[in-house]
C-alpha cells in the first residue's frame, strides 16, 4: 500500500462484523505486523471484530528507509502515514489499539482524526520521557551488541533491523527529544480510552497511563496489570483480551 516515502505492508483479520468499528493495531518501536503473532488474531475473535495491522514505513515487510526519523515522528505518523491508510483501506471509523510508542500514536490519531476514531486503547504507552524510559532503552543497547540477540531484529525486520533499532536508540536518546510529551494532543481526545500499563513495564511507570487518563476530555479509565512488564497482551494475554472486550461492548 502507497504511503509518502514508500509502501507498507498491511495484514486484516476479518471476523466478519462489518457493522462494527474496526480494530487497527499499532506497533512499539521494534515491533512489526509479525511480531504481533497470535494476537491479532485473538483480539478479533474475541470482540467480532475486523483487525488491521500494518509495518510503518521502515519495518518488518514495508519500504525500507535510511533516514533517522525526526524528533517529531509520533505526530507525523497521525498526520501524514496513518491518513493515508485509513483513506486507501476506507476507514471510516475506527478503533485504535497502540502498544508502547503505537500508543502515543494512537493518541496523536485520535487527537487529529476525533470525528474517525471511535475508542482508544493503550498499552505500556509512553506519555513523555522518563528516566526509566532512558534507562530501559540503554539497556537494550547495551543488549543488542551481543549478535545472538540482534539476530532477533533481524528474524523481523531482515536487512532493514540495523536502522530500525537505531532509529529508535538516536531519537529516543537524543537531548532535542527530552521534552516531548503528550500534552498537545490530550485534550482533543473525545473518544473513551483504556489505558493499560503493567505494574513491571521497565520502560514508564504508571505515571504515563495516569497522565493520558487524565489529559483526555473522553471517558477514561487506567488498568495497571499486576506482575507485568512492557508486553501485557503477549504476558498476560487472556487477561488483555478480557479488558479490551468489556471496554467495547457498548462501542459500535
Amino acid at each position: 500500500m502507497e504511503v509518502p516515502g514508500g509502501q507498507v505492508f498491511v495484514r486484516q483479520w476479518n471476523m466478519g462484523r462489518q457493522n462494527l468499528a474496526p480494530i487497527v493495531l499499532l506497533h512499539d518501536s521494534l515491533g512489526s505486523v509479525e511480531l504481533w503473532r497470535g494476537f491479532p488474531e485473538a483480539l478479533a475473535q474475541a470482540t467480532g471484530r475486523t483487525v488491521w495491522a500494518y509495518d510503518r514505513l521502515g519495518f518488518g515487510q514495508s519500504s525500507p528507509r535510511h533516514e533517522q526519523p525526526s524528533t517529531a515522528f509520533i505526530l507525523e505518523e497521525a498526520r501524514l502515514y496513518f491518513p493515508a491508510i485509513a483513506e486507501q483501506l476506507k476507514l471510516d471509523e475506527y478503533i485504535l489499539f497502540g502498544h508502547s510508542v503505537g500508543g502515543a500514536m494512537a493518541i496523536c490519531i485520535a487527537a487529529h482524526r476525533p470525528n474517525r476514531c471511535r475508542a482508544v486503547i493503550t498499552e505500556a504507552a509512553q506519555a513523555f520521557v522518563e528516566e526509566r524510559t532512558l534507562e530501559g532503552i540503554r539497556t537494550a543497547q547495551t543488549n543488542f551488541e551481543d549478535p545472538a540477540q540482534f539476530a532477533r531484529l533481524t528474524r523481523w525486520h531482515g536487512g532493514k533491523a540495523r536502522w530500525v533499532l537505531e532509529a529508535w536508540t538516536g531519537v529516543w536518546l537524543s537531548p532535542a527529544f527530552r521534552g516531548w510529551t503528550l500534552e498537545v494532543c490530550l485534550p482533543r481526545v473525545r473518544c473513551p480510552v483504556l489505558a493499560l500499563h503493567g505494574d513491571r513495564d521497565e520502560y514508564g511507570s504508571v505515571a504515563f497511563p495516569s497522565r493520558i487518563v487524565k489529559g483526555v476530555q473522553g471517558p477514561a479509565r487506567m488498568e495497571v496489570l499486576q506482575n507485568c512488564g512492557h508486553v501485557p497482551h503477549r504476558e498476560q494475554e487472556p487477561l488483555v483480551l478480557k479488558l479490551v472486550e468489556d471496554f467495547l461492548q457498548n462501542i459500535p
